[in-house]
């Protein structure tokens, strides 16, 4: 049963996930420090939607989910530009990447499915 936004699976991933994308990120060079920033801001504001929108009606929380997978799109965006321009440990990019293309389709899943328990 789920009684808390730190119950969701979607959540518990985002937070596992942030520091390492903070880890990607400490290697970037000056000339990548908005992308930087950027990266660090999408990633945080995903499980940031869930817990905000977690206890709101249905609807409402389905809004922050839509949030949530925006800010999951934009951060593998940001991933991929990093690789491209030679950011970052290009292996744990590599990982990043799949990882979080792995929890957009899981919020997508979660968003259409959310039934108020």
């Amino acid at each position: 049963m789920i009684k808390h936004f730190r119950d969701l699976d979607v959540y518990r991933k985002s937070q596992e996930l942030y520091p390492r994308v903070i880890e990607f990120t400490k290697e970037f060079s000056r000339e990548g420090y908005h992308l930087r920033d950027q990266l660090c801001r999408a990633a945080n504001a995903i499980h940031s939607n869930i817990a905000e929108g977690f206890g709101r009606s249905e609807a409402e929380f389905k809004m922050y989910l839509t949030r949530a997978l925006g800010s999951c799109n934009e951060t593998v965006n940001h991933i991929n530009d990093a690789i491209n321009a030679g950011f970052g440990n290009n292996n744990l990019g590599k990982v990043l990447f799949e990882e979080y293309e792995r929890l957009g389709k899981q919020l997508y899943r979660l968003r259409e499915k959310w039934k108020k328990f």
